[in-house]
């Protein structure tokens, strides 16, 4: 007897198979990271296609099958419309899908990465412009958003930095001395331990505080406040070079 499964799914990236068919990788809520297949869905009129429309939430149900895990039915719970028609968002929307793809390994459920999943998209499609000779500093400022599911992602799969202490003596940061960041070490150094770790980079007090609000995990307080180009400047290559050595550590 063939078992049907029924779960709730972020879709997240999809891939061509064959004439008509198309895989779908899926974040869902009970089973984690899913490979599914849905048989005809590139045809006009399939009826499974509007609900597996990328960045949707959707409910789902497939069957295991012999070779593949395949799509039966799909409704859409939550569909974004703001979110895909903005460029800014879109791009964020899959920076993200790009960091599910690399960083989640196998059928494994979590629940805190999908909560963080959906609170993070449903700010993204709600973000309204303050005002309309904003565009720029607001798109900017929108990115914020990414790097706050970025840094919290990472801590849920393990990879949560220290930030309160010196990572390798165990001191507290003298905030009136200069303050360093090390990926391979995972978290910050004090002035003296950075003299003798190669791999460091200067941490500016500003991009610290700002640290500590993203990974303390409210993102509507994040939004609220006045964010520098710079500091999100500092902020984007301090995430890029942590993101990048979590990425060579995944490939070993």
């Amino acid at each position: 007897m063939i078992s049907h499964y029924r779960t709730q799914g972020f879709i997240f990236k999809k891939i061509d198979f064959g004439e008509v068919d198309r895989f779908y990788l899926v974040f869902t809520k009970d089973f984690g990271k899913l490979n599914l297949l849905a048989k005809g869905v590139r045809k006009i009129k399939a009826k499974l296609k509007s609900s597996l429309e990328l960045f949707n939430f959707s409910e789902i149900e497939f069957v295991q099958g012999k070779n593949y895990k395949t799509l039966t039915d799909a409704l859409i719970i939550e569909s974004f419309p703001d979110l895909k028609r903005d460029l800014i968002k879109l791009k964020i929307a899959f920076r993200i899908s790009e960091l599910f793809d690399k960083l989640l390994k196998g059928e494994e459920r979590d629940e805190a990465i999908w909560q963080l999943s959906q609170e993070t998209f449903r700010e993204l499609d709600k973000w309204k412009l303050k005002a309309p000779n904003s565009l720029e500093s607001e798109n900017f400022k929108l990115k914020i958003i990414y790097y706050y599911f970025l840094w919290n992602f990472l801590s849920l799969l393990g990879y949560r930095p220290q930030i309160q202490k010196c990572v390798n003596c165990q001191r507290r940061i003298d905030l009136f001395k200069k303050i360093y960041f090390s990926s391979s070490e995972g978290g910050v150094l004090c002035s003296l331990c950075a003299k003798r770790i190669k791999e460091q980079e200067d941490l500016s007090l500003n991009t610290l505080k700002l640290l500590k609000v993203i990974l303390g995990g409210e993102l509507s307080f994040l939004k609220r406040l006045k964010l520098k180009r710079k500091e999100l400047e500092k902020l984007s290559k301090l995430s890029q070079n942590y993101l990048s050595f979590i990425e060579k550590t995944y490939e070993i």
